[in-house]
């Protein structure tokens, strides 16, 4: 149902999907999880997909914009509609429990996070928006609210590599035109004239250039693994009627997880407390907490409720 970062997934107080095609309920050439509101999917058949993506983050909602193929970033501080969505292809938040994000099917979904300032954001990055600017412009709206950009892990996730993105020469001429040095995301392709774009590779220059402290690019190619991922350009030369959309989400979480553990009667027990105050997570470790019972090998967890913010 979902890949991960495994950058993001050390940040505390953070959840976060790539969700992939698999787990849902549509069918056909939407099988199964497709999370694209844009299709001609049944709505019906979308929205319960949505629900089990929010279900699998502990999210209350996934809110995504009405992307564009632009530089544009907003900031959410609660659920939007579909019909009130943003025409935008960024979002920042930093309110719990909203997740944000991004819906791709060859395009770049990035997925960001300072778990210090408690700041997420979700990004849609096909060529024209990490050539003019998404990933900046993301990181910028972030640094905004009060992230640091030395703190930022930004993920690159499933999105149609190298090997398989095909492009004629006047769409080389056009990176060629705005910077020469682009030509190092171009190999040569079998075909005459054309050339193999890296789009993994700019977004990552692009990322280096916003000054974030961590990237982490997962590999994977969704045009060629068709068990997991969508893809336009797939559906494309298949000359199929329209196609899926992966969502890529990640959302702020206030929960305080407490764990008991104890070996014999009369072994030292220890508490771990972990919640998110003010965007900054905090640890306790108690040795002689008091006993157990019963005694014995055991492992117990709890979910405590959240108090005094911490």
């Amino acid at each position: 149902m979902k890949v991960e970062s495994s950058a993001l997934a050390k940040l505390p107080g953070i959840r976060h999907a790539f969700f992939t095609r698999e787990g849902g309920v549509s069918e056909g050439i939407y099988a199964s999880l497709n999370g694209g509101i844009g299709s001609n999917d049944s709505a019906a058949h979308v929205s319960e997909n949505r629900r089990r993506m929010s279900e699998a983050l502990g999210a209350e909602h996934i809110i995504t914009c009405y992307q564009i193929h632009s530089a544009d970033v907003v900031v959410a501080g609660k659920a939007w509609s579909r019909e009130n969505a943003a025409r935008a292809d960024g979002i920042v938040t930093r309110t719990k429990g909203l997740a944000v994000g991004a819906s791709a099917a060859d395009c770049g979904p990035l997925l960001f996070a300072d778990a210090d300032a408690g700041i997420v954001a979700a990004a849609h990055a096909g060529w024209k928006g990490a050539l003019g600017g998404i990933a900046e412009a993301t990181v910028a709206k972030m640094e905004e609210l009060g992230a640091s950009r030395k703190n930022i892990t930004a993920a690159i996730g499933p999105l149609i590599r190298q090997q398989s993105y095909e492009v004629g020469p006047e769409f080389v001429a056009r990176f060629k035109e705005i910077d020469s040095s682009y030509a190092r995301f171009f190999a040569p392709s079998a075909k005459a004239g054309h050339a193999m774009f890296d789009l993994a590779g700019l977004i990552r220059l692009r990322l280096e250039t916003a000054g974030v402290g961590q990237i982490d690019d997962l590999g994977l190619d969704t045009y060629s693994d068709e068990q997991r991922f969508f893809s336009y350009r797939r559906t494309t030369h298949r000359s199929e009627p329209d196609y899926g959309r992966q969502i890529a989400a990640i959302a702020l979480v206030g929960e305080i997880f407490a764990f008991a553990g104890q070996r014999g009667p009369t072994s030292a027990t220890w508490l771990r407390l972990a919640g998110m105050h003010r965007g900054r997570l905090l640890h306790s470790y108690l040795q002689g907490w008091p006993g157990v019972d019963p005694p014995g090998n055991h492992l117990g967890f709890r979910r405590t409720s959240e108090s005094n913010g911490y």
